[in-house]
């Protein structure tokens, strides 16, 4: 798909440029499909439960209209454990406070362990020019029992919050897994977050343990955090204890330091103790995970042991086609889903690969060197990164041993269908290319890869299993073949509980269900192509809109960073300046590059001609960055705020930024913009 659509959203219909790829840029060979896990479950379907399903069309077609047997299915299919059984697969329907499995009991961490197998290492780990480290499953085994046991000793109970302040590492999977283990719940965020932004984080939920380190690694330099570790102990009031992981209790400065152990004195506790799993009710809190909290209050989102269980077992072995032994990989921090995603890995019997540094460092074939020396058969990374690389004319397969690898998969923005062609052209003609859409709230993808369908540039293979998706209009009608609001129809399991701290659920309606009454609206601009295929447009809620034609701001991004001289992008919609619209576009040109009367005409010209003279920017200015999350998202909607005129302490929390620096530009061209107006 090369050309763009606009967007139809009311008032005069705009024309859809549709232009899709009348042949697949990728299609699976026979033995692909035969070897499957979507060609299995479709036979055992068959076999165990006369279902026959020709394709991967049918089988959506029927896991979305009986919701019910397809999710029952998966207990048996997956062989998850569950202790009580359940009275019905599914008690209500109703959007949100959807019943799933009322009765059933069962363990996230359990359903893990089930998958143990002695065979290959349970996960893989390297940091920035490391040797690659393995830990056995019986090793995780015996270091979860004696975390657990730990926790009990020092007081964690059932529905206590454990949070944790760590890089990618080992012991943060093991943390992970004790604390589900005994029906505690878990959060997470990043020591690259500022103190500030985990304070506004862990203070919602009242944590009573945290793990911390002293300090990380990033980029070849190492950054101290034993100031902001200091800070967490004495701003969070219903801390108790603090596990200090590689460091030892005197490197803390905070009050609390007197309740600190070392992460292998806090093992020797618990030493010989025994696996055990707490029997915990299927909608039991398993995590907290937080919205990227660029403006506001991040929202605490609950998800369940069960959900979370059914779904990423869902995720990883049908749509990422995960066997037992894979390796399986994704480039994450703890304050990203992703990592919560990665070690659902495990339930597809995989042994997962952390990686605890730059993916640049010591240049960008930084992962792909891991790739070869790990044996990686699966490789995840983000829409940005493979950018980063196509546009660096990398050849990662001319340069490493990449021959264990079947598929890479993208997330985090939508690709540009110009990686596609890098991907299959440049890089990997015989591999399987995966982008993913979906996001924190669900903890998943619910867009992605069927290992059996063929691919087309620009799209994504289609809707995930389970998954009632839709394109909506302004009036809440599904459209077909054009672009809408994302929207998902029926209830998934992993979908929030609840949010912390909003007893009548008031927050979480006005998150989702607000638009459309009892349908989750997702926040993105989807179209639903004819042969089922998605492409994502960008979020809803930052759209251009030029005389009533509404653009989704990746269609701007894909033609301007096409330029060589472009390395990046960010393009704001301005409303509210007395003017019906005014739209500036912000480059980070490559080194060396300088934004002459040549260029901007190049670039004016290429968005006159590929997305329409409507949506040609009123301005063209150089930054040295574009604002971005933790978690790789442009950060389109506060810096829209900032340059309407809100505070920038009101429209973004610079601690969830992972270069806050570059806000100084935004803050000083919103006081020309105001002085401009005046």
């Amino acid at each position: 798909m090369g050309a763009p659509s606009a967007l139809k959203l009311g008032g005069e219909r705009a024309t859809i440029s549709t232009m899709l790829s009348s042949k697949p840029i990728w299609i699976p060979d026979a033995a692909t499909i035969a070897a499957a896990n979507l060609t299995r479950y479709r036979e055992w379907l068959l076999r165990e439960r006369d279902f026959d399903l020709a394709d991967y069309r049918a089988l959506h077609r029927w896991s979305i209209e009986d919701l019910p047997a397809f999710w029952e299915s998966l207990f048996a299919f997956c062989d998850l454990r569950h202790h009580d059984h359940w009275q019905t697969p599914l008690a209500s329907r109703e959007m949100p406070g959807a019943r799933w499995f009322p009765g059933c009991t069962l363990n996230y961490a359990e359903n893990i362990f089930a998958k143990r197998h002695d065979g290959h290492p349970m996960l893989l780990y390297a940091d920035e020019g490391s040797t690659l480290h393995s830990l056995s499953w019986a090793d995780a085994a015996r270091q979860v029992a004696a975390l657990a046991a730990c926790l009990r000793e020092l007081g964690v109970r059932r529905g206590d919050r454990v949070v944790a302040y760590l890089p990618n590492i080992p012991e943060a999977v093991i943390a992970l897994l004790a604390t589900s283990s005994i029906g505690a719940i878990w959060s997470s965020c990043a020591p690259e977050f500022g103190s500030q932004s985990v304070l506004e984080r862990f203070q919602q939920i009242e944590p009573k343990l945290l793990l911390a380190v002293p300090e990380y690694r990033y980029n070849g330099q190492r950054y101290d955090r034993r100031d902001a570790l200091a800070r967490l102990q004495a701003q969070l009031p219903t801390l108790e204890h603090t596990i200090l992981i590689r460091g030892n209790k005197g490197e803390t400065r905070g009050a609390s330091s007197y309740a600190t152990l070392g992460w292998e004195e806090a093992l020797s506790r618990g030493q010989g103790a025994a696996l055990e799993f707490a029997a915990l009710p299927f909608d039991h809190p398993l995590w907290v995970l937080f919205s990227s909290g660029t403006t506001g209050k991040p929202k605490p989102i609950v998800q369940g042991h069960g959900g979370i269980t059914l779904e990423h077992a869902k995720a990883t072995i049908f749509h990422n086609d995960l066997r037992p032994g894979d390796r399986f990989f994704w480039y994450t921090s703890t304050g990203w889903m992703m990592w919560n995603y990665l070690v659902g890995g495990l339930f597809a019997g995989a042994t997962i690969i952390l990686y605890d540094g730059s993916p640049t460092q010591p240049d960008l074939g930084a992962l792909f060197q891991l790739a070869e020396r790990s044996g990686m058969n699966y490789l995840g990374s983000s829409a940005a990164f493979l950018g980063a690389c196509m546009k660096a004319g990398l050849r990662p397969n001319q340069r490493y041993d990449l021959s264990q690898l079947r598929a890479l998969g993208a997330t985090g923005s939508p690709l540009s269908a110009d990686g596609y062609d890098w991907f299959y052209g440049e890089f990997a003609p015989n591999l399987t290319l995966e982008p993913l859409s979906g996001g924190t709230d669900l903890c998943t993808a619910f867009i992605g890869g069927a290992r059996t369908e063929p691919l087309y540039r620009g799209e994504m293979q289609g809707a995930s299993l389970g998954a009632d998706i839709r394109a909506y209009d302004e009036a809440g009608r599904a459209v077909s073949d054009e672009v809408g609001e994302l929207v998902i129809a029926q209830p998934m399991p992993s979908m929030p509980l609840y949010f912390w701290n909003d007893p009548d659920g008031e927050r979480y309606r006005a998150s989702y269900f607000e638009r459309y009454d009892g349908v989750w609206r997702h926040g993105d601009w989807l179209r639903i192509t004819p042969r089922g295929g998605c492409v994502i447009y960008g979020r809803s809620d930052s759209t251009i809109n030029r005389q009533g034609f509404r653009m989704g701001t990746s269609e701007i991004y894909r033609v301007v960073e096409a330029f060589a001289e472009v390395q990046d992008s960010l393009i704001i919609d301005l409303e509210l300046l007395g003017r019906a619209s005014f739209t500036p576009l912000f480059l980070v040109l490559q080194p060396g590059q300088a934004l002459d009367d040549e260029l901007q005409s190049r670039i004016r010209a290429a968005l006159r001609e590929q997305i329409s003279p409507r949506h040609v920017p009123d301005a063209i200015l150089t930054i040295d960055e574009v604002p971005y999350t933790l978690s790789g998202k442009k950060m389109e909607v506060p810096i829209r705020k900032i340059l309407l005129g809100m505070p920038l302490a009101e429209a973004a929390n610079p601690g969830a930024m992972r270069n806050p620096e570059s806000l100084d530009f935004f803050e000083r061209y919103a006081e020309e913009l105001a002085t401009h107006e005046s």
